[in-house]
């Protein structure tokens, strides 16, 4: 027999519970505020709150962005199918069908599949649409995109073969409403140049175009008067590249131009760019600016070169590097150095002054071949303020242990580095910041650091970084003592060993 507390006791549990059922506060929240509340939570999450009620379930069906990359596996086409997709969006209201502002997915489909979730998703209206496939043949460009009035951002991708673009004449009149496009894996075979395809016609608001592995792409062309980013990446067999647009601030170019062509050509006229990378391209037959670069703040230049026609690349990369003389930083790869530091190049050819260069990073072997290059690039940045130099060693350089007292001049490094102090006299003046990585107190490194030290007059910390583990040798110590031991050119000058 129950006690009275016992009873009391159980009867407010009950009344407690009872409360709870009668206030629920989520439910009586607007929609709007808890489509904020299921769009936090994972796509599989939401779709198990709407097993609550009928209103849930509406909830669900009505939400603007549809994420299903975070319950599909590419590696494990089991998991999710496109059906389910399908499904979801068949499902949703007439009255929701103008609210789908994204749709992102990753499944195993085949091209009927695709382009029958592709017209769903336009006939929602939506308006971002983040795709990639993995499809067992090429499929064809889906022509429910072309024509959608409503998308404003499109990432296509396929995770294995690739597909083809529509004819350029197919294009004209589509992609209106588009401000950006992100294609990977692109077939390009049988129309290998696109010279109109990126064009104001089709593409009048694009203003983010990114592209990567357009496999049998030659020749490309992009002029689109509203683009404000461009990115092209491992697109091998390109030979030529054109990009034109008064409002383009950021190029992009990594891992093209691999295969050699007597006709390979670049033509930029982009004159309020502000950023500017270079990555991992051969140079270049031929190289033009059609206008100057004048609001350049960053330029990164990595290269490589074929073994032809050695002469037009040089002369190619010292057009690309005049190009950037307004620039603010730098980054100088170590093929572009070595490619400067031939020696049909530095004899005839003189960079225009970096007047603007605060900022240089170089990436160098630092042997005795290219000291007068560093010497030239110095020259033509005269207001520069930091300077790093990443030493490369790839075992074939030749770097001499230093052996000798900083005072003793009979080094032939030094005596170069002495002799163009005069030259160097702005840069000297204006150097705050120097950084060498991978330093080992050989004589190349070592003879750059004394000269940097003996006539740095603005100089206020140089930094030496090590790359052996062991650094605390009798030798070292001794060096190290050695160059915190003289007399500098400038009396705030430190030196941090790492």
């Amino acid at each position: 027999m129950e006690t009275r507390s016992v009873k009391r006791k159980k009867k407010k549990k009950e009344e407690e519970a009872n409360w709870f059922i009668k206030v629920d506060r989520i439910s009586n929240l607007p929609d709007s505020l808890i489509h904020q509340i299921l769009l936090l939570l994972p796509l599989e999450s939401a779709a198990q709150a709407s097993l609550l009620s009928k209103r849930w379930r509406s909830l669900f069906l009505s939400l603007p962005d549809l994420d299903f990359t975070s319950i599909n596996d590419l590696k494990n086409p089991k998991s999710f199918s496109s059906n389910s997709i399908y499904k979801v969006l068949s499902l949703r209201s007439h009255r929701d069908s103008n609210n789908l502002r994204s749709l992102r997915f990753r499944v195993p489909v085949t091209f009927t599949s695709l382009n029958s979730l592709i017209r769903l998703a336009v006939t929602h209206q939506v308006q971002d649409l983040d795709i990639e496939v993995t499809t067992k043949d090429y499929f064809n460009f889906p022509r429910w995109i072309v024509t959608s009035q409503n998308l404003r951002a499109l990432t296509l991708k396929s995770a294995n073969l690739g597909f083809r673009l529509p004819p350029s004449s197919s294009a004209r009149g589509g992609f209106q409403k588009l401000t950006s496009l992100s294609l990977s894996r692109v077939i390009l075979h049988n129309q290998p140049c696109l010279s109109d395809f990126f064009t104001d016609p089709s593409f009048p608001l694009l203003e983010k175009l990114t592209l990567e592995c357009c496999f049998g792409l030659k020749e490309l062309k992009v002029s689109c008067r509203l683009l404000q980013e461009f990115s092209l990446k491992n697109s091998l067999q390109l030979e030529g590249l054109e990009v034109s647009g008064n409002k383009l601030q950021k190029l992009k170019v990594e891992s093209c131009f691999y295969s050699y062509s007597e006709k390979s050509f670049v033509k930029i006229n982009t004159p309020n760019l502000k950023t500017f990378l270079w990555n991992s391209n051969a140079v270049t037959t031929s190289v033009h600016f059609l206008d100057k670069l004048v609001c350049l703040r960053k330029a990164f230049v990595k290269v490589f070169w074929h073994h032809q026609d050695l002469n037009s690349q040089i002369q190619s990369l010292f057009t690309l590097l005049s190009g950037l003389c307004h620039s603010y930083k730098l980054q100088l790869g170590n093929q572009s150095v070595e490619i400067l530091s031939s020696k049909k190049g530095l004899l005839k050819n003189h960079l225009l002054p970096f007047h603007n260069m605060r900022f240089l990073e170089l990436q160098t072997r630092l042997n005795r071949h290219n000291v007068q290059t560093l010497s030239c690039l110095f020259k033509s940045c005269p207001m520069l303020n930091i300077l790093t130099v990443k030493i490369i060693d790839d075992q074939t350089s030749e770097r001499r242990q230093w052996n000798k007292d900083l005072w003793d001049m009979s080094n032939s490094e030094i005596q170069y580095w002495e002799s163009q102090a005069y030259e160097l006299e702005s840069f000297l003046n204006h150097l705050e910041f120097v950084e060498i990585h991978g330093f080992v107190e050989c004589e190349n490194e070592m003879s750059l650091a004394i000269f940097l030290l003996r006539h740095g007059k603005a100089l206020i910390k140089m930094t030496l970084r090590s790359s052996f583990l062991c650094r605390d040798s009798l030798r070292r110590q001794m060096i190290r003592s050695q160059l915190t031991g003289f007399s500098m050119a400038s009396s705030k000058a430190k030196i941090s060993f790492h």
